[in-house]
């Protein structure tokens, strides 16, 4: 019997699975009547999507062994110049159709920006050859620099009702943001674990010369990555736009390391070469069940960030093994 139990709990993602139950229990005993309401279900699903986004934009990309630490501030680009759109073009009493419209048409530049942007990223790693840390820190500063002086430092706000559909709204009774989420998550495990891109793309991860000696065009293949990583990024710019009714240069600064935090937790090597999507979804699950249950504890933010730190170096400890020697078996095949 123990022996099932252990073989079931071999990979990162079973372990995962289990401490996002056994959170999700904890806190749910702790605070039965306030945890498992409705309200506060709901009110889950609808704050995770917006950095659980960003984190697969961070995990496409650490599977390269790389990194981009320039998310948050393609997010913010995206959603300005999106908010800009809706708030100098439509103003608020669009209404109908034609708000509609205007939101598509928003949303698609905000996609473009963040696709232009990944590309530049992937332009200096893959060409310039700078390290993927320094050089999305660096742009990073310069997409923040850029919201800012089209800003000039202060929120975009007047927006169509029809923008908050996206980050509020409900279809059949669930959160759109998780419903975005939730396809987000599935088509990048797709293009991870099913398709000759991200079959190379863990190749290279796992061993870049091998990858090169195999005839990949590793420049390209890193230009895609870091063009993926900029459009997810911008996806997450608009969830944050629309559930605040607003845009600027700063929101979300503290996503940059909750959504490394979280690909981390979800198993993914730092140094590349294994990830799994559905570990980065339990590692999000967790981490919301956990913040969720500690303010209804009215626990304070010092406390909470020990808490965080005692789990990643808890889950950490338990999964490199693992993830070491499934490393190690990728390079050797």
């Amino acid at each position: 019997m123990s022996r099932t139990i252990s073989s079931r709990l071999s990979s990162p993602e079973a372990r995962l699975a289990l401490i996002a139950v056994l959170v999700f229990v904890f806190m749910a005993v702790l605070s039965p009547d306030r945890f498992l309401s409705v309200q506060n279900l709901t009110s889950m699903a609808f704050q995770f999507p917006e950095f659980a986004i960003l984190a697969l934009a961070v995990t496409v990309t650490m599977l390269t062994g790389g990194i981009d630490l320039s998310v948050v501030g393609v997010s913010n680009l995206s959603a300005v110049v999106a908010a800009m759109i809706l708030a100098s073009i439509a103003g608020e009493t669009a209404v109908g159709a034609g708000a509609v419209m205007w939101l598509i048409l928003s949303m698609v530049v905000a996609l473009s920006i963040g696709a232009v942007c990944g590309l530049f990223n992937g332009a200096l790693v893959a060409f310039v050859g700078m390290p993927p840390i320094l050089a999305t820190l660096g742009s990073g500063l310069i997409f923040t620099g850029i919201a800012v002086a089209l800003t000039g430092g202060s929120a975009v706000m007047g927006f169509p009702a029809a923008a908050a559909w996206l980050g509020n709204g409900l279809v059949l009774g669930v959160p759109v943001p998780l419903i975005l989420f939730a396809l987000l998550a599935a088509i990048v495990a797709f293009i991870v674990s099913r398709t000759a891109f991200g079959l190379k793309l863990i190749m290279f991860g796992a061993n870049p010369r091998a990858a090169r000696f195999a005839a990949i065009n590793v420049n390209g293949l890193l230009l895609r990555v870091y063009m993926l990583s900029g459009a997810l990024s911008a996806v997450a710019g608009m969830l944050v736009m629309s559930r605040a009714n607003s845009a600027k240069a700063d929101y979300g600064s503290s996503y940059l390391l909750l959504s490394i935090l979280i690909a981390v937790l979800g198993g993914v090597n730092p140094y590349g070469g294994y990830g799994k999507v559905i570990g980065v979804v339990l590692a999000v699950l967790s981490m919301q069940f956990l913040s969720s249950g500690l303010n209804m504890l009215q626990v304070s933010n010092f406390a909470r960030e020990l808490i965080w730190g005692v789990l990643l170096i808890f889950v950490m400890l338990v999964n490199s093994p693992r993830a070491a020697a499934l490393l190690r078996r990728e390079r050797t095949t």
